[in-house]
């Protein structure tokens, strides 16, 4: 998992509230386990118009936003399915970092495991940096992980809060996997033992 440390780019505003995975990622996609070359589905239902041609009015169709690393949303960002293809066409796109009011459990734990950061901020807070959003190719904010900051384009920081676990594991670039492997040595040792208490759980034959 690539680590998460300081990420500055254009946000773009998605102001939809209860915005679910389905619409994020569309069932009908749901073909691949790959995580790369999902971007072009993305928001599919609303990027694009039934012709498969882009909707231009649609915000990460145009040209300030198409290189967003950062989305700012509205409350219930994420409900609906547990599908874990939603965060990774959002990492695939580009997106490393989503702010919004509230988000939905099994999302908010996917986006962590996979390296993208979401931050959950009370709803004044979220939408003066929609508003900052809105100011096109200006609209370039700065996350700062280890301080726990985010600038806004004039310059001012909001602080955000995080599970020092899971700050842990997005600065070193660590999900389940990597989590386990850090235990290489414990495992090795436990099996060991293992095999010495217990040879015929291995096809061993007891000495």
């Amino acid at each position: 998992m690539e680590k998460f440390t300081e990420l500055s780019g254009v946000a773009a505003p998605l102001p939809i509230v209860n915005l679910d995975t389905d619409k994020i990622f569309p069932s009908i996609y749901l073909k691949t386990i790959v995580r790369t070359g999902l971007a072009k589905w993305l928001l599919a239902e609303i990027r694009f118009r039934p012709d498969g041609s882009e909707d231009p009015d649609f915000v990460l169709n145009q040209a300030p936003y198409r290189n967003a690393r950062i989305l700012i949303g509205a409350d219930n960002f994420g409900c609906g399915s547990s599908r874990e293809h939603a965060p990774w066409a959002l990492l695939d796109f580009g997106i490393r970092c989503v702010i919004a009011p509230s988000f939905a459990d099994i999302f908010y734990n996917n986006c962590f495991k996979n390296g993208l950061l979401p931050i959950a901020l009370p709803k004044e807070t979220v939408d003066l940096l929609m508003e900052d959003a809105k100011k096109g190719a200006n609209a370039v904010m700065t996350i700062d992980l280890p301080n726990q900051t985010i600038t806004r384009p004039d310059g001012e920081k909001i602080r955000f809060e995080i599970d020092p676990f899971r700050k842990h594991c997005l600065l070193n670039g660590l999900d389940d996997i990597g989590l386990t492997e850090q235990k290489g040595a414990e495992i090795a040792g436990y099996e060991e033992r293992a095999r010495a208490a217990r040879p015929w759980q291995f096809g061993l034959t007891q000495r």
